[in-house]
Parts: structure tokens; C-alpha cells; sequence
């Protein structure tokens, strides 16, 4: 038996101080949440419904509009609809390898918002709202209201990386750090610029892929603001998650002071094929987007049903090292709980 933890999910849009929604925000005020509405937009009838759906409180379905539409209707092997649909079946297995913190996030908190894990690194929890739910997301569980960085931990969290000169880069992750607002997210980055010995600024997200809107000129302007080099890692799994709206998003990031990187999760019937991979890579370096890692599944509550064997993993790998050039071949890593580094497979 797994006692959950009950996250608290933010609210999923970060409201500018006048309330004037821009058009992403707007979007994310009308995403789907209902895994009824969900499997109606894609026309799947009734009788070839999961009749286990679940769709709990601590995280409930949550997809845009833009992500659905790349969705093929009628088709419920879909591979970015079984990212999302919420089955209670697969996700209640009770397994005695499951975790709520799979990748020991919470040992490594050593101020409030602030995870250290490796050498010269630090990640800021910038905020608990995501654009999507992603079905393996090995933060289901996690306690944002205790661990967010909330504006009145600001003062705390800043003193702590400021003392500490052995941090040189500062890595915005969440929930997803573009969920929040132009202001609010630029004002983060310039407190983490004006620290003298941070040398870089990383930023991990989904949003260019299930919310292109999202990259705008205001969120241009402030990533050209920037006084320190900035690295994004987007989170794309499938090929089909990069439809022409979401290249032209990552080309525009690509064109502004920016190194992208991809990390994709490897996922059982999803893209657990050498075909799918290899595919992936090409049509985000023709992106301008060089992958990065290759995740194996973190043991996370409700999501071993998208586990893969490493010896499969390992012959995926090997099949794209035979299939593309060395820069287009993700490296295949898991995350240990307590390792000083990603562990390569």
C-alpha cells in the first residue's frame, strides 16, 4: 500500500498583476480536463472507451488544445494520448518498486525551493503549474506548497545560492518555469544574473512543445535580457509532438541568445521503437535542437506501466548509434536517488 502525497497542484495559470490574460494564458484558461471532453474532442466512441479512467484530485488529467489537435482522432494507441489519459488500472498497480520520490528530490532540498544534487549545480522549483500532466511525470507527488519558490521564500533561497560560490549554474524547473508570467519570470532572471558567480542560467520545459503560443515576444525580450548564457532543454518524446507551430517556436528561441537541448523519457508503447528515436532526433535537429538525454522511466507512483527493459533500451540505443551521426544520439541515462551524477546505461 503507497500513502500518496498529497501535492496541492498550483493553479495552472500565473496571472499578470493587471489580470489581462495573454493569448497562452488564455489557452491554458480553456485546456482540457476532463478525460470524457478529452476522448469527445478525438471522436472515440463509447464502446471502445478504457472503462477504467481515473481522474484524482492530486493530479488530475490537464492537456492544451494545441497538443490535442496532433492527436489522431478515433485511435486510442494514439502515442501523445497515452502521454495524457489517466487509466486507474495501470496506475494503481500497488508495485513494490514504485516510489513518490523516485529521484530523492526531497533529500536533496537545502533551502526552500533550492534542490542540490550534483557538483556546481542547483535547481529552483520556480513554480508547481505545469501546461500538461504528463502520465510518468516522476514529480506527481511532489509537495509544491512546501517546495515552490514562492515570492516570500525569495529572500531566504538568494542568500543561501549567494553564499555558496561553488554554484555556478542555476537550473528554473517546476511544475514548468514559462508557466509563469513575463514579469515574474524575468524579474527571477535578473536576480539570478546579478549573482557574480553564476555562469549560466538553464531552463527545462514542455512549453514550446504543448503550448507554442507561449513563446512570445515579451518571453523573447527577457531571454534576450539576459546577462548570463541561457540553455533550454524542451521535453519532446515523439515526432509527432513536433508539428510545424512547434518548430517555429523552437526556431524563434534557437534565433535569441539561446543553447537548445532535448531530453526525451523512454516510454513503453510510446516511442520504445528504433524508428520512432531516430526519427525524434532528426526532426529536432531540423529544429535546431540537439538531443540530449534519453531517460529511463524514474519508478514513480502510477507510472510503471511505461517501464521499459534496460537490455531493450540498450538495443534501442545501439540501432541509433547505427542509424545517425554520434551528435544525434541521446545519451541513455537513469537517475539515482544520492548519485553524484545521471547514471549512463
Amino acid at each position: 500500500m503507497i500513502t500518496r502525497i498529497n501535492a496541492s497542484w498550483q493553479p495552472t495559470i500565473e496571472q499578470t498583476p493587471s489580470l489581462v490574460l495573454e493569448d497562452w494564458q488564455k489557452q491554458m484558461a480553456e485546456a482540457v480536463r476532463s478525460p470524457a471532453e478529452l476522448l469527445d474532442i478525438l471522436e472515440i466512441p463509447d464502446k471502445e472507451r478504457p472503462e477504467t479512467l481515473t481522474n484524482t484530485s492530486h493530479f488530475p488529467l490537464l492537456v492544451s488544445h494545441s497538443y490535442i489537435q496532433r492527436m489522431k482522432k478515433r485511435d486510442l494507441d494514439d502515442p501523445l494520448l497515452r502521454q495524457v489519459l489517466p487509466l486507474s488500472i495501470e496506475e494503481n498497480t500497488g508495485n513494490i518498486n514504485e516510489k513518490l520520490d523516485p529521484v530523492g528530490d526531497l533529500d536533496a532540498s537545502t533551502s526552500p525551493g533550492l534542490l542540490q544534487k550534483y557538483q556546481g549545480r542547483a535547481l529552483l522549483i520556480s513554480t508547481g503549474a505545469c501546461a500538461i500532466h504528463c502520465r510518468y511525470c516522476f514529480r506527481r507527488h511532489f509537495p509544491y506548497n512546501e517546495q515552490s519558490l514562492t515570492a516570500k521564500k525569495w529572500q531566504t533561497t538568494f542568500n543561501h545560492i549567494e553564499a555558496h560560490s561553488d554554484i555556478h549554474e542555476i537550473i528554473l524547473s517546476g511544475g514548468d518555469p514559462l508557466m509563469l508570467s513575463n514579469q515574474r519570470l524575468s524579474a527571477l532572471i535578473e536576480k539570478i544574473s546579478a549573482i557574480p558567480h553564476i555562469k549560466r542560467l538553464r531552463i527545462h520545459t514542455r512549453l514550446p512543445v504543448v503550448l507554442p503560443s507561449r513563446i512570445n515576444n515579451g518571453l523573447i525580450e527577457l531571454i534576450d535580457a539576459a546577462q548570463i548564457p541561457v540553455v533550454i532543454v524542451i521535453h519532446a518524446n515523439h515526432p509527432n509532438e513536433l508539428d510545424d507551430e512547434c518548430v517555429n517556436a523552437i526556431r524563434r528561441l534557437k534565433r535569441h541568445n539561446t543553447t537548445l537541448l532535448n531530453q526525451s523519457v523512454l516510454l513503453k508503447g510510446i516511442n520504445d521503437d528504433s524508428q520512432t528515436l531516430i526519427t525524434l532526433s532528426e526532426k529536432l535537429f531540423h529544429a535546431g535542437v540537439l538531443p540530449y538525454y534519453l531517460h529511463m522511466l524514474d519508478k514513480v507512483a502510477g507510472a510503471l506501466h511505461f517501464d521499459v527493459d534496460p537490455s531493450c533500451a540498450a538495443q534501442l540505443t545501439e540501432a541509433l548509434r547505427n542509424a545517425l551521426p554520434g551528435y544525434l544520439v541521446p545519451k541513455l541515462v537513469r537517475e539515482e536517488s544520492g548519485r553524484p551524477s545521471k547514471t549512463p546505461l
